[in-house]
């Protein structure tokens, strides 16, 4: 038979944040980031006369996933 008298299991606290906050950061980080992603855009196909292979959106999409974690691990 175990005794957990002297080595009661440890409840941990709930670490990862809550999904909102999460969602609000990103959209506001992918708000934020949309504006210069168009420029970049536009510029880049403007200089080479051809589409780049992604879109603002796409580009505006990764940025707000890289920099969304790196808040939120801080």
């Amino acid at each position: 038979m175990t005794d957990f008298t002297t080595d009661a299991p440890v409840l941990r606290a709930r670490t990862t944040p809550p999904k909102r906050e999460y969602y609000a950061y990103f959209a506001l980080i992918f708000l934020a980031t949309l504006p210069l992603c168009i420029l970049t855009w536009v510029l880049s196909a403007a200089r080479r006369m051809a589409l780049p292979e992604k879109g603002p959106l796409a580009k505006a999409w990764t940025q707000a996933r890289i920099i969304t974690p790196q808040i939120f691990s801080a």
